[in-house]
């Protein structure tokens, strides 16, 4: 186990201050990302567009790594994004940490 990074991470999480609420996992943070790029305004989303909106939080925070690029927005305001390199064949945990590190690097 990485500690210095679960200490990061529970830096992180506690940065959100969330009462009485359970700890947000990997996927909320990312859909919490994706909605600050998008720059959404609150409004019921269908299941589809969370996903979408959790995909573009992964994409957001795998750009300086240089696994992708902003193409642009479509006329409803979402992001764009081509994939420029394939990312490591990773486990499950290895990926886990790869991501939390990107989210890390986004908020810093």
């Amino acid at each position: 186990m990485n500690f210095e990074l679960e200490k990061a991470w529970k830096g992180l999480l506690d940065s959100f201050h969330l009462d009485n609420v359970e700890r947000p996992d990997v996927d909320s943070i990312l859909f919490v990302i994706g909605l600050q790029e998008l720059n959404f305004k609150t409004g019921k989303l269908s299941k589809d567009q969370k996903l979408d909106v959790i995909h573009i939080g992964l994409c957001v925070v795998f750009v300086p790594y240089g696994y992708y690029e902003v193409v642009g927005r479509d006329s409803e305001g979402w992001i764009h994004f081509k994939s420029i390199k394939k990312f490591p064949n990773l486990n499950a945990e290895d990926q886990e940490i790869m991501i939390k590190e990107a989210i890390l690097d986004y908020y810093k």
